[in-house]
């Protein structure tokens, strides 16, 4: 799982209720900057808020209130997952810089006992495109030992 998600922290909850509260009212492509650049506020992290941005272009505002309703859904589903143990092998690959979501993923690799979790240095949120090649390494020696 490249750049997971697994718990939202107090600044991704302010900033989801933000744009749920602002989501009729201003533009969405103004949302979607901003969000690229609260997730990704480093020089280093460019190419990732260039490419979120411009994959954001292609979606609708319908799309774009859809993806907000799901990730009000999802949050209860995340508890889950972070309480229970799969019994499945999993990677983790995230950004040493990834400030949002990487310390609640420290803590469910932890936990989790089939779980392994592999931070690239100067990197953020979207690792498999700030670092390919060493995104692409680490998953693939993670699936020559399983």
């Amino acid at each position: 799982m490249g750049g997971a998600i697994i718990k939202l922290n107090l600044k991704s909850r302010i900033l989801m209720r933000f744009g749920n509260l602002t989501k009729s009212i201003l533009p969405y492509m103004w949302l979607y900057r901003i969000f690229a650049f609260v997730i990704m506020p480093n020089k280093n992290h460019k190419e990732s808020r260039n490419l979120f941005i411009r994959e954001a272009k292609k979606l609708y505002q319908k799309e774009f209130v859809r993806w907000f309703k799901l990730t009000s859904e999802i949050l209860p589903l995340l508890k889950i997952f972070r309480q229970e143990s799969i019994h499945i092998p999993t990677l983790y690959i995230m950004g040493d810089e990834d400030y949002m979501f990487l310390p609640s993923v420290e803590k469910v690799s932890k936990l989790h006992p089939l779980s392994e979790l592999l931070v690239l240095e100067k990197c953020g949120h979207v690792v498999n495109v700030e670092r390919s090649e060493k995104f692409n390494e680490g998953m693939l020696s993670f699936l020559q030992m399983k």
